[in-house]
C-alpha cells in the first residue's frame, strides 16, 4: 500500500482550512511514494485585492520563490564537480577565492572587528558544505546587533539575513567586501547559516568559468527537465508566479513583499547559490527524485550514489548540533537529517530542507517518501502551524 485514501484527504482538508482562515492565500502540495504521486494545487497565487481566496488561482506548475531550497541544489552540483576532481573536499578555497586567503577570527562573536586572533586553518571547500566555514548567521541570536552585523548592514551585504535578488553587487564585489571581514568562528569550529552556500556558488563560477545559472541549467535543470528553474522568471513565465508576503506581517492580513514584476522579475547582480532560485513542484520533484535514486533520474546519472550517502549524512562534529538545528537534527552538505524521532514526521535518516517564504522539501528513503510543500508565506514563526501540520497530515496519511 502506498497512501490511506481516506487518511490522503486529510492533507487538502487541513491545508483548505489555513487557506480559509486566511494564513496563506494558497498552497501547492506534493506527496510521492511508491510510484504513486499526488500533486494539489488550493487557493489563489497572488494576495488579492479583497480577501484572501481571491486573485490568480494556484495552479500545479506555479512558480515559486524556494530561497533557502535553492542550497540542496547548489551543493549537490559542487558534489559534482568533486567526483570530476575538479574541486576536492579537503583543499583551501584559497586558489578560487583569494578574497578569502590570510583569514583573522573574532575572539568572540561580539568583539570589535580589530579584537582578531589568526586563523589556526585556512577555509576549505568541505567547509562551505556543511556551513563550518565561520561566517554566516548564528540561529540563537547572536550575530544580530554586533560590531560584525554593523559592518555587515553597512557594506549592504546580502548573504547574511533573507534572499535580496535585487542586491546592488557583482558576486566578484560581494566577495571582496566579504574578505574585509573577520571571521566570527575558527573554521569548522561552530555551524552558522547560508553564508556557506552563497560563497559555493562563487566558487563554482569560478572552478567552472561559467556563470553560475548556465552551469546549473547545463548540469542539472536541463538533464533533469527542471525547465521553470533559475534565478529569475523571463517575461512570458510570469503570469506563473505567486506572490510573496512580507516578512514583516505577523497574524493580522498579509501584504505584498514581491509580486510579479519584483526582484525575480530579471537577472540578479549576483546569483545566489544559498536562496536565490525560483522553481516548481514538478521541478523540485525530479531533483528530489534524482537524490532519492542515489543520484539517477529517468536514466540519468547526476552524481554516484557515495555522493548521495555523503550529502544526506550529518557531518557536524560531536557537540555542534545545539546550536545549529537542535540535538535531534544534523547538518550533512545543503540538507538537514534527521538524527532520531522527536515528532510524527521525523523518521531518522529524513533529509531535506525549507525555504523562508514558506517552501518545504523532504525525501524520507526509509519511507520511500518524496513530500514538497510550497507557499509563499514566510514560515515560522508566522505560520508556524500550516508547515507543522502538513508534515503531520503527510505522515498520518502513510500506509
Amino acid at each position: 500500500m502506498t497512501f490511506s485514501k481516506t487518511r490522503l484527504g486529510r492533507i487538502r482538508e487541513t491545508m483548505t482550512g489555513h487557506i480559509e482562515r486566511g494564513a496563506v492565500p494558497g498552497v501547492v502540495t506534493l506527496v510521492a511514494r511508491h510510484g504513486e504521486t499526488h500533486l494539489e494545487a488550493l487557493g489563489s497565487a497572488s494576495i488579492g485585492s479583497a480577501s484572501i481566496g481571491t486573485g490568480t488561482p494556484m495552479r500545479p506548475d506555479t512558480i515559486f520563490r524556494i530561497t533557502s531550497m535553492t542550497k540542496p541544489v547548489v551543493a549537490a552540483a559542487a558534489l559534482m564537480l568533486v567526483e570530476e576532481c575538479i574541486l576536492r573536499l579537503d583543499d583551501p578555497v584559497d586558489g578560487l577565492l583569494p578574497e578569502l586567503s590570510g583569514r583573522r577570527v573574532l575572539r568572540r562573536p561580539d568583539a570589535p572587528l580589530d579584537d582578531t586572533v589568526p586563523a589556526v586553518r585556512p577555509i576549505i571547500v568541505r567547509d562551505l558544505l556543511d556551513f563550518r566555514c565561520g561566517l554566516g548567521i548564528a540561529l540563537d541570536g547572536s550575530t544580530f546587533g554586533t560590531s560584525f552585523d554593523d559592518a555587515v548592514r553597512e557594506m549592504d551585504l546580502m548573504g547574511f539575513g533573507p534572499p535580496r535578488p535585487d542586491a546592488p553587487h557583482t558576486a566578484d564585489e560581494w566577495l571582496r567586501n566579504v574578505g574585509t571581514l573577520p571571521l566570527l568562528h575558527q573554521p569548522g569550529e561552530r555551524w552558522l547559516y547560508t553564508t556557506g552556500s552563497t560563497i559555493l556558488g562563487i566558487l563554482l563560477e569560478r572552478a567552472t568559468s561559467r556563470p553560475l545559472e548556465v552551469f546549473l541549467r547545463e548540469r542539472v535543470f536541463e538533464p533533469l527537465g527542471m525547465r521553470d528553474t533559475g534565478f529569475h522568471v523571463p517575461a512570458a513565465d510570469r503570469d506563473r508566479l505567486a506572490d510573496a508576503c512580507s516578512f514583516e506581517d505577523q497574524d493580522g492580513a498579509l501584504t505584498l513583499a514581491d509580486g510579479v514584476d519584483g526582484a525575480w522579475s530579471r537577472p540578479p547582480a549576483l546569483p545566489d547559490g544559498a536562496a536565490g532560485l525560483v522553481s516548481t513542484a514538478g521541478d523540485y520533484l525530479a531533483f528530489a527524485r534524482m537524490l532519492a535514486g542515489g543520484g539517477t533520474h529517468d536514466g540519468v546519472r547526476l552524481l554516484s550514489r557515495p555522493a548521495v550517502e555523503l550529502m544526506t549524512t550529518d557531518q557536524l562534529a560531536a557537540g555542534q548540533h545545539a546550536a545549529a538545528l537542535g540535538t535531534a537534527r544534523g547538518w550533512g552538505f545543503g540538507v538537514s537529517v534527521v538524527l532520531r524521532r522527536d515528532e510524527l514526521y521525523a523518521t531518522p535518516g529524513r533529509y531535506g530542507w525549507d525555504g523562508g517564504f514558506g517552501t518545504s522539501w523532504a525525501n524520507d528513503p526509509a519511507e520511500d517518501l518524496i513530500a514538497i510543500l510550497l507557499t509563499q508565506r514566510p514560515m515560522p514563526p508566522n505560520a508556524s502551524h500550516l508547515y507543522a501540520d502538513f508534515w503531520t497530515s503527510v505522515y498520518q496519511a502513510l500506509d
